[in-house]
């Protein structure tokens, strides 16, 4: 139901209810029976238990514990051991970060009153808010937390901070006279106050019209209860892993029965293909992933942005979207005099030895005004007039000092319904009025304006134009004025002093952007990612703040919550692309955004820190909240908490994304391409007429130190230079575009010709060596691999041999393993290697260097754009 467009006594009588006695006690019990408890219901939680298990049913991690029982079968139980941990830990960890976003309702909860003071038979009480029902009558002060969403039946200037809620960066203020649009967004629904908002100021009392889930804080309770997706990582190594599984189960099943027909003894060729399908398995890779995120994460907290679930940072080097709320996201949430219109000349701050206009307006910004100063000096209280206090005292106009001089001796408070208030203040001359309120209270009760030398003859039309101008710039536009009496009247009444005025000026307010927001939102746009703002602030304030930051343009569109209400799903997905900028926007309507572009096939970011944010911060493809001046609710529900609130940190968010992204990237093309180099070289072997070329002790060697321990190292490697200058990736864009599937072929190929032409020359030769050779020239050649794909496109020689020293260290740490498998007498029987001449020694490292001189070949080519230009 409408409530807000009912009257009084109309939301009394749907309501059965009585305005001065409220409920009947016995009443109040049937409709809680009815109803039930008036708080937020939570989803059935997946137990502890299920949420560890859950973590092992991925399918690359089945095939890893696959490969962990083959291992155990061949007899290669270090193997089983480190695949084993590596899938625990994973699951562990993954397990942490699912069971903290668990806590989002928990959170939503707290915001919920313990207890509210509510009229029953006529008589006050205090009782938990739990016990609320439909009808209910409810007393509210100032501090109090609304219980439950109220239809306003009395009040006295009451005003309801709602930013958590709503996203309106001030205090709303609440009347009781009925509404007559039904779509008005909640923002502009003022005589409803919703449950879990703040009273600031003033009393009220209102009737209860809806509790619990059916609340709009329970609205968007049931909005967080939808499940989260898969990042697009996990989408990737999930596709990766079934196709690989696959591809390697029929490559090991030929390599077996060519073995089987040239002659081999089966339980030989049996082992070899289990020893290479546990090879090709790259079992590293959950770790490697994981270690890139955790390093990525602790490096993003350095940066002030603590992440919650781990593949949020890959995430972000993904998006093409993101949608930031503007309240407290791209602005500070603390109003501030923008500019002061005076004497028809318009600046940005005052100064104290200004002109009469100018100074009069800076004495009435300081004395016609109930904001208080702290122990520090601070302005405290309503934040339009501490921001009047506090522009006031910047430029010399000090308070304590005028009100010396200038004592307040009477007031006429400030209701909504006059919109203006009035302070009296003794002087020399008598007594000084001065009022303050919106521009179409004031100025009609003006009758001249002071200029630079004395007050003139008022041009009512010219004001309210440039009231209109201000107000069409997003600004709250304030009205000052004063008048001079000779005495204190007895009469203190509205018409006795406020009227024959004298206008002084203008101020303009505003919310203002961050300094580097407008920064950060120009960084986004030159890494191809579209900023857009949604707001539940008027479709003015949103523009202006907007073009400030360079969101939009002049001509830019503004969607309001009414327009999009009005559009179907079809129509909006049309525009939702061309929209840059929405306004008065409820939680719902959020989510309907994200899941038009997510049907677009963009990939979303959602940034912002209240209550009404949270459902959309879940759904989106990654969720930023504020983790300074941001809501439990919205913490809980996001991927990622930005500890400054500042909207600039996103910036080097998607900047470490996109780092890691690439490094996962290079340590698949690193470990696919060394697989592949084993599995050519052995299935190439029985067609060259060539014996087995490797042991499965070889192989599961090559496998768990030269793939592990430089691959992980690969994780440290720096961002590329071009990393925020290029766009983002495609969603759906698989883990081996730009040309990395046909390096992992040709590379693969390339260690494979190199160890198979090692292998026909030794035997040709008449080494004893050959199998010893081949092994050590396919684990160089990796090596080498490695140290060339540091980047995609830049040479070694510029990026410099030691700028990932993590790397230089394992390398060297390997290459000596290498070295005492194979000089370290003890060790010979154990891997079936033999010590190699000098002569065969230095052959093997020249023969090795091949691939690492390929590779510099291959960048140099995609630098002068002859390859991979158009590989998607």
């Amino acid at each position: 139901m409408d409530w807000h467009c009912l009257s009084i006594e109309e939301t009394a009588k749907q309501l059965d209810s009585d305005l001065q006695r409220g409920l009947a006690i016995a009443d109040a019990q049937s409709r809680h029976e009815l109803t039930g408890p008036n708080v937020l219901l939570e989803a059935k939680r997946h137990s502890a238990l299920a949420m560890l298990a859950s973590q092992f049913t991925d399918f690359m991690i089945v095939v890893l514990i696959a490969a962990a029982v083959i291992a155990g079968f061949i007899g290669e139980p270090q193997d089983t051991l480190a695949i084993v941990v590596i899938v625990f830990l994973n699951g562990l960890i993954g397990f942490v970060q699912e069971y903290r976003a668990e806590r989002a309702m928990a959170a939503l909860k707290k915001m919920a009153s313990p207890q509210a003071r509510v009229i029953r038979e006529g008589r006050p009480a205090l009782i938990d808010a739990t016990d609320l029902v439909p009808g209910d009558l409810v007393a509210l002060e100032a501090g109090n937390i609304v219980p439950a969403d109220l239809r306003l039946t009395e009040l006295s200037s009451l005003k309801v901070n709602e930013s958590a809620l709503t996203g309106e960066s001030q205090p709303v203020e609440k009347q009781t006279a009925p509404l007559h649009t039904s779509e008005l967004p909640l923002g502009d629904r003022l005589n409803l106050a919703y449950k879990g908002t703040l009273v600031t100021y003033g009393r009220a009392r209102g009737l209860v019209v809806a509790t619990g889930m059916q609340t709009e804080l329970g609205k968007i309770a049931s909005l967080l209860a939808t499940e989260s997706g898969k990042t697009p990582l996990q989408k990737r190594l999930a596709s990766f892993g079934q196709k690989l599984a696959i591809a390697v189960l029929i490559v090991c099943a030929i390599i077996f029965i060519a073995g089987w027909l040239r002659g081999e003894p089966p339980m030989a060729m049996l082992l070899t293909a289990v020893s290479l399908a546990v090879a090709a398995i790259p079992e590293a890779l959950p770790a490697v992933v994981t270690i890139s995120l955790a390093f990525g994460a602790a490096r993003m907290v350095k940066q002030n942005a603590l992440i919650r679930r781990l593949p949020a940072v890959e995430t972000l080097g993904s998006v093409t979207y993101i949608c930031s709320d503007k309240t407290g996201t791209l602005t500070l949430n603390r109003m501030h005099v923008d500019c002061l219109v005076a004497n028809g000349t318009r600046l940005s701050h005052l100064e104290n030895a200004v002109p009469s206009p100018w100074r009069k307006l800076g004495q009435a910004m300081a004395l016609c005004n109930d904001a208080a100063l702290d122990a520090g000096g601070h302005a405290v209280g309503d934040p339009t007039e501490t921001a009047l206090l506090d522009a006031a005292l910047k430029t010399g106009f000090d308070r304590v000092h005028l009100e010396e001089i200038l004592p307040r001796i009477a007031e006429i408070p400030f209701d909504s319904e006059r919109a203006r208030m009035s302070t009296l203040h003794r002087d020399e001359q008598g007594v000084l009025v001065l009022v303050k309120g919106a521009p179409e209270s004031v100025l009609p009760r003006c009758t001249r304006m002071l200029s630079v030398e004395d007050s003139v003859e008022l041009d009512h039309a010219r004001l309210h134009q440039e009231a209109e101008q201000l107000a069409s710039q997003g600004l709250r536009v304030l009205a000052f004025a004063q008048r001079r009496l000779p005495h204190l009247p007895d009469d203190l009444s509205v018409s006795n002093i406020e009227s024959d005025l004298t206008f002084i000026g203008f101020a303009g307010l505003i919310d203002p952007p961050r300094e580097e927001a407008a920064e950060a939102v120009a960084a986004c746009k030159t890494a191809g990612i579209i900023p857009v703002m949604i707001t539940g602030d008027h479709p003015a304030t949103a523009r202006a703040i907007a073009r400030r930051l360079g969101i939009i343009e002049n001509d830019g569109k503004v969607l309001t919550g009414s327009q999009l209400a009005r559009l179907s799903l079809e129509e909006f997905e049309q525009e939702v692309e061309t929209v840059r900028v929405y306004a008065r926007i409820n939680p719902e309507q959020k989510i309907r955004i994200v899941q038009a572009l997510k049907n677009k096939g963009e990939l979303v970011a959602m940034t912002g820190d209240g209550v009404n944010d949270a459902p959309a911060l879940k759904m989106a493809d990654i969720g930023v909240a504020m983790g300074k001046g941001g809501t439990d609710v919205a913490r809980e529900a996001a991927h990622m908490t930005l500890l400054d609130d500042n909207f600039a940190t996103i910036v080097h968010a998607v900047r470490e994304g996109r780092r890691i992204y690439d490094n996962i990237r290079k340590f698949v093309k690193y470990t696919m391409t060394s697989n592949s180099g084993e599995i050519w070289t052995i299935f190439l072997a029985p067609f060259l007429g060539l014996p087995v070329p490797l042991l499965p002790i070889h192989i599961l060697w090559i496998n768990l130190v030269t793939d592990g321990l430089p691959g992980l190292a690969l994780a440290s490697e720096r961002a590329e230079r071009d990393v925020m200058q290029r766009p983002p990736r495609p969603p759906g864009e698989s883990l081996f575009a730009r040309g990395m599937g046909q390096h992992i072929l040709w590379v693969g190929l390339l260690m494979g010709a190199v160890s198979l032409f090692t292998q026909a020359w030794s035997i040709h030769t008449g080494s004893a060596h050959w199998q010893s050779m081949i092994f050590t020239v396919l684990t160089l050649s990796q090596l080498g691999h490695v140290l060339a794909i540091r980047s995609e496109r830049e040479s070694l020689f510029t990026q410099g041999l030691f700028s990932n020293r993590p790397l230089i260290i394992a390398l060297i740490f390997t290459f000596l393993l290498k070295m005492a498998v194979l000089y370290v007498p003890w060790l010979n029987p154990i891997f079936k290697t033999e010590p190699l001449s000098l002569e065969e020694l230095l052959l093997c490292l020249a023969l090795s260097s091949i691939v690492f001189f390929g590779v510099e070949i291959e960048k140099a080519l995609v630098r002068m754009g002859w390859i991979y230009r158009g590989d998607a």
